[in-house]
């Protein structure tokens, strides 16, 4: 009998220590994201956080705050962690070639999110397909206000893939329907910013009929100056499909939005790591479809 009991605590120690190795040998994973400070990237992060879950991945996640030398650093700081894989979602396309660089030197497979890589070697990059969500924001326009409808664009950050595909794919749009675009200025993708530009952009140009902001962070921030100027007259069309996004475009706030889905950019980040991990062949580039939202 007391052999048997021996035996039984031997066992139960060797299934305590074999589920304690297991929790321990997880593969770590790394998400670098630009900024935390936006309801787009963070609800990239959470369908990221919950696909590393259910794939029993560890997944640490750091805000490079819009910072490009943040961002370097943190994409440092995953490499000595000993990341198998860094999924970036860049603050700058251009900028963020040192950090992948250095992962590439590391021998850490890079997989991009949202936004492009200018340099360096990228195994995967995932994004919607912006120049047609652009060319989607220019149609709806078309169709509201018609030909020669006086538009102002507002730009989000200089240099990033997601800015200047978007405004590729408006300016196409303008230009098959006549649209006049009085003037495109960047207000960095942020709502604050979105407002300041806008105020002055409201008295330089008051036959403004239509705004075209290329987030909706940018579009609430412009909203915000219309509203303020007592306009009740000019059309907005944001770009993301946030909650804040949407939320405005019930209360007929926003007239519309080309959302891209976020959750599902961040949850086929991991599910391409995983594939890499596993050795499985990977698209270079994985389009997420975009729709746009109306009343």
């Amino acid at each position: 009998m007391k052999f048997k009991k021996i035996i039984t605590a031997v066992t139960i120690v060797t299934l305590s220590l074999t589920v304690s190795f297991q929790a321990s040998a997880k593969d770590n994973l790394a998400l670098v994201v630009s900024t935390l400070n936006n309801p787009f990237f963070v609800t990239l992060k959470e369908g990221a956080v919950q696909k590393a879950n259910e794939l029993g991945y560890d997944l640490v996640v750091l805000d490079s705050q819009n910072n490009p030398a943040k961002e370097l650093a943190n994409v440092e700081d995953t490499i000595v962690k000993g990341a198998k894989v860094i999924l970036i979602n860049p603050t700058d396309s251009d900028a963020v070639g040192n950090a992948v660089l250095a992962a590439n030197k590391a021998g850490i497979p890079v997989i991009t999110l949202d936004r492009a890589a200018g340099k360096g070697e990228v195994i995967s990059h995932i994004a919607s397909d912006n120049v047609a969500g652009g060319k989607m924001a220019g149609d709806f326009i078309f169709e509201k206000l018609g030909a020669d409808a006086k538009i102002i664009q507002l730009q989000g950050i200089v240099g990033t893939s997601a800015s200047r595909e978007r405004g590729e794919g408006f300016v196409q749009s303008a230009q098959v329907n006549k649209l006049i675009i009085l003037t495109a200025q960047p207000a960095d993708f942020d709502r604050a910013k979105g407002m300041n530009v806008m105020q002055n952009l409201l008295t330089a140009y008051p036959i403004l009929q239509a705004v075209f902001a290329e987030n909706d962070e940018m579009a609430l921030g412009a909203i915000r100056a219309i509203q303020t100027a007592g306009r009740n007259d000019i059309l907005v069309v944001g770009f993301d499909g946030t909650q804040d996004g949407v939320k405005s475009v019930e209360r007929s706030k926003m007239a519309a939005t080309v959302a891209q889905q976020p959750e599902k950019i961040g949850s086929m980040g991991i599910e391409i790591a995983d594939k890499v991990i596993k050795g499985e062949k990977v698209e270079q580039k994985v389009p997420v479809e975009l729709k746009l939202i109306t009343k």
